[in-house]
């Protein structure tokens, strides 16, 4: 049982129950996910040393989605994906103008790593994209190298983890282009102490 904030989470395990290969899902919907987000994560490195990123159980990142929420997806020790997350009219904050192949891949491969569970694939969009389209601006660059970075953290090489979120770390940024990247940052930060 774990209690944070008010909120109350007891988690039962089936005896036969493999986690792995569950497919079971709901989608919660909430007024306030940022709020949430931030209990969740404060909760779980308050408990566990750190917030866990990879294997079950684990939080995935919190973000504006192109289908017009914000959210996060939890999977419990059950396997079980919780997306939790709250309509909005646009994206939160500002937007980085559409840059073109590689901002239309990062969408593709956030839906196949967060809401297919698919971070091999989703890395193998990354990079063709990346590859194809290496003057992208500043933002996208570092959106997608962090994602990348996420993605190969995932999957169990973290050496190859550091070096994408070195390379997102290089990237000058502005501060309209911080703004518009704030959500993917705060992943590297978490990343960077898993990495630890």
């Amino acid at each position: 049982m774990v209690a944070r904030g008010g909120i109350e989470l007891q988690f039962f395990v089936l005896k036969a129950l493999d986690p792995a290969t569950s497919y079971s899902s709901c989608y919660v919907l909430v007024d306030d996910v940022d709020g949430l987000y931030e209990a969740f994560t404060t909760g779980l490195r308050e408990a566990r040393g750190r917030v866990p990123s990879r294997g079950i159980p684990r939080i995935g990142p919190l973000r504006d989605m192109n289908y017009g929420v914000r959210q996060f997806v939890v999977v419990d020790p059950g396997g079980n994906y919780i997306r939790i997350g709250q309509p909005i009219a646009q994206r939160s904050g500002p937007r980085v103008e559409d840059a073109g192949r590689l901002d239309r891949s990062l969408e593709a491969a956030v839906t196949l790593a967060d809401s297919k569970g698919d971070a091999e694939a989703a890395a193998r969009v990354l990079d063709s994209a990346m590859a194809a389209d290496p003057d992208a601006p500043a933002a996208i660059r570092a959106r997608a190298l962090i994602l990348r970075g996420d993605l190969a953290f995932r999957t169990g090489n973290t050496e190859e983890a550091r070096a994408f979120l070195d390379r997102a770390a290089a990237i000058d940024l502005h501060d309209a282009d911080r703004a518009a990247v704030a959500d993917e940052l705060r992943r590297a930060g978490e990343l960077e102490d898993a990495l630890r």
